[in-house]
């Protein structure tokens, strides 16, 4: 069973601050439990790499390596670079 794209401006804004409260309580809550500066570092080296990887997907590759391919999210962008490995 498919679902259906998300289309309501309202529920879209509602989804972005959903996933930034979650991010930052989660990462209020390791530092919490873990509170030096290599976990603190760390965690800022990881959400950084992340931001980048996801600019690279639908970003980089929609505007240099591929135009005409859009990416619905982060498991087509999967399957695209498996299916374009194997041609």
């Amino acid at each position: 069973m498919a679902m259906a794209d998300l289309t309501r401006p309202g529920l879209i804004k509602l989804k972005g601050i959903l996933f930034l409260l979650m991010g930052v309580i989660s990462s209020a809550l390791l530092l919490v439990h873990a509170p030096n500066l290599t976990v603190g570092f760390l965690l800022v080296i990881a959400i950084w790499s992340f931001c980048r990887f996801y600019y690279f997907a639908f970003y980089v590759i929609q505007h240099y390596v591929d135009p005409g391919f859009r990416f619905a999210g982060l498991w087509d962008f999967a399957r695209y670079m498996v299916a374009r490995r194997r041609r």
